[in-house]
């Protein structure tokens, strides 16, 4: 049976997606972290601001979902390759169970709604295992605060003073976070591509001077 047959076509585009998902990963592009690309605007230091209430969110319906699913045990990326590949051979193995029974294969779509259903408690039951062997930070909850100290770079936009760039940071779990960012000096112009760092925060707008301008060796 061939996974470019007509009736194999949703097992052939979900395979596809995962080769696609797997080449962009192993050769870098679009920066994907195992935490994602964090955008980051809570005010840690407002003094009504709850901790409580970002670190622990209440665990409704939704979250008891994630967590039966294996999501949040593994990257979502990872996760969303095992399931495309496990889609694919279960697919692909229903078609073949019907073809032996009746002669002829499911419809393409009548296939894939069956196999979906199987692939994922068996993505769950994979993942489980995998994330135990895959590399975990202890947490990804961080404060604005924490940033200020840290290098990072101008993304988009030329940064002057009362016009904020936007600007890609790490903190310290190499998580990416993007915030607004102003030069230090009244006088200076922080240019896209700039590395800087960043020396002082003002609610949601961080301050930050060139590392070129302070002789600083620039980030291994």
């Amino acid at each position: 049976m061939s996974l470019l047959a007509d009736y194999n076509l949703p097992f052939a585009i979900a395979f596809g997606l995962m080769v696609l998902a797997l080449v962009l990963q192993v050769i870098g592009i679009g920066d994907f972290d195992f935490g994602g690309d964090v955008e980051l605007d809570l005010d840690l230091e407002a003094p009504d601001f709850n901790a409580d209430a970002v670190e622990a969110p209440s665990a409704g319906f939704g979250g008891a979902l994630l967590t039966l699913l294996g999501l949040g045990r593994v990257p979502l990326m990872v996760w969303l390759m095992v399931f495309l590949l496990l889609f694919t051979v279960v697919g692909m193995g229903i078609q073949v169970f019907a073809t032996d029974l009746t002669g002829n294969p499911l419809y393409p779509w009548l296939a894939a709604l069956f196999s979906g259903g199987a692939t994922l408690p068996l993505t769950a039951m994979l993942v489980r295992p995998l994330g135990g062997l895959l590399p975990q930070d202890e947490t990804s909850a961080v404060g604005l605060g924490s940033l200020v100290g840290r290098r990072g770079t101008v993304t988009t936009g030329k940064a002057e003073r009362g016009s904020p760039a936007r600007t890609k940071v790490r903190d310290r779990h190499g998580h990416a976070h993007y915030v607004m960012l102003e030069p230090h000096e009244d006088a200076s112009t922080i240019h896209e591509g700039d590395e800087v760092l960043l020396v002082r925060r003002e609610g949601s707008v961080f301050f930050g001077v060139p590392l070129a301008e302070r002789k600083l060796a620039p980030v291994s």
